[in-house]
């Protein structure tokens, strides 16, 4: 694993606290199958099953027990078969091999699922939940799909980023009624974007700069189809930016763009998608605050966007 960018709180992993404005590799790590971040704090998926984070632990999101910052990485205690991944803003979710979900860090919304508001920090089961595929964490809530399709959601509800048609926060897992079909989560800080086995989006909640790619601002607190984009083959959700892959490679953006985070050679918010321009054939991409990455087809790297903390 090789990180850099912003490390204050030695959330790159390599042993120091120095911002980094080219890639260095993270210590002890091996055989590495999947990472996730969160707002101070990183995580890593091994193959043996096994997560370890480090950076800020302040909240409990590191999962040691220890309540402190960690400039290396350290493992998950208590934590053994896992095979997906996700970090909220400061709380991290964990899936077993037996579709079982944990949760440990922030818990002042009720985004660890477990029925209370206090932090953990250790993993907790969160209850009530079998059979789930994937998880995924936004700032204060989180997400988890099951095998059938059908998407669970708790935590922060403030603008509708539940999917419930309301704006009641959740302590434990509901589901989300007339969702299904659902095959990949993306929540971001307070909104969600939903791929369907179909190829078309779903999106709710916050929406100021048309984060949602419904062609104007103004929130929902239900699901509606992003129109107009095609079939999407890869996503990415930032705070208030999305980025898309289609199947040909080329790569579509909306939502905020003050710092040219949407790649379309302004620094204009958009409600609807536009062109990314300049890159070549991409395979995926990443999202950040206001930073966006792609991996090309030859493998080659690209950034643009914010740069204040060498994240590019």
């Amino acid at each position: 694993v090789w990180a850099w960018g912003y490390n204050a709180l030695g959330q790159l992993g390599d042993g120091t606290t120095v911002d980094r404005l080219t890639p260095v590799r993270v210590s002890g790590l091996g055989a590495v199958v999947a990472v996730a971040a969160g707002s101070y704090f990183s995580m890593a998926l091994q193959s043996d099953g096994t997560v370890w984070t480090w950076g800020e632990g302040f909240e409990g999101q590191l999962g040691d027990g220890g309540g402190v910052q960690r400039l290396s990485p350290v493992r998950v205690e208590g934590l053994a078969n896992v095979t997906r991944v996700a970090a909220g803003s400061a709380h991290a979710l964990a899936v077993r091999g037996d579709g079982t979900v944990w949760a440990w860090g922030d818990n002042g919304e009720g985004q660890l699922g477990d029925g209370s508001w206090a932090d953990r920090f250790r993993p907790v089961q969160v209850p009530g939940l079998q059979g789930i595929t994937a998880v995924s964490g936004g700032r204060s809530h989180s997400m988890a799909l099951q095998g059938d399709g059908t998407v669970r959601a708790w935590g922060y509800n403030g603008y509708g980023q539940l999917g419930d048609g309301t704006l009641t926060s959740r302590v434990r897992p509901a589901l989300i009624p007339g969702l299904t079909g659902i095959q990949a989560l993306h929540p971001s800080h307070l909104h969600v974007l939903a791929l369907h086995a179909d190829g078309t989006l779903r999106g709710w909640g916050y929406n100021r700069f048309g984060q949602l790619g419904l062609g104007a601002a103004g929130w929902s607190a239900l699901p509606v189809q992003v129109r107009g984009i095609g079939r999407v083959d890869r996503l990415s959700v930032g705070r208030a930016h999305t980025l898309m892959v289609r199947a040909d490679g080329t790569v579509m953006a909306w939502g905020e763009n003050g710092s040219g985070q949407l790649g379309d050679g302004t620094s204009t918010h958009r409600a609807g998608p536009v062109s990314v321009r300049g890159v070549p054939c991409v395979r995926s991409v990443a999202s950040g605050v206001q930073h966006s990455l792609a991996l090309a087809c030859d493998g080659t790297v690209w950034a643009w966007g914010a740069n204040g903390r060498g994240q590019l």
